[in-house]
């Protein structure tokens, strides 16, 4: 992996702690980036506004959105698939860089010309 860069909304203290749970993963290098126009990449990344999250992580290739577990993240990166990206939407609680308790399975989204694609993982 060469290119590893998170786009974070502005003032959002979950974002930063996704980007130092991402660190003790990530074999590269992570910039962060706050962007005041969250919504006009997001666009650009074709991610469907019902899978949006607070920040998007661009992998090489791959859009990674929302607070999406490192071995999940893993996985994309290991298989490969012919897909956009993975979404987790929202700001579940439990999840990596939120506080709070996990209640029940995260429903990860595979990304996919702009369309919110099939169940990529359950975690």
């Amino acid at each position: 992996m060469t290119n590893a860069q998170q786009f974070s909304s502005p003032g959002c203290s979950c974002c930063g702690q996704y980007a130092s749970y991402l660190r003790e993963y990530l074999d590269t290098t992570l910039r962060e980036t706050e962007t005041e126009d969250v919504a006009a990449l997001k666009r650009r990344h074709d991610v469907p506004t019902d899978l949006q999250s607070c920040h998007t992580l661009v992998l090489d290739e791959y859009v990674v959105e929302g607070h999406v577990p490192a071995e999940v993240i893993a996985t994309l990166l290991d298989e490969e698939p012919a897909i956009d990206g993975i979404a987790l939407p929202g700001m579940p609680a439990g999840s990596p860089g939120m506080g709070g308790t996990k209640s029940g399975s995260f429903t990860v989204y595979a990304l996919d010309d702009g369309k919110t694609g099939n169940v990529y993982a359950e975690i």
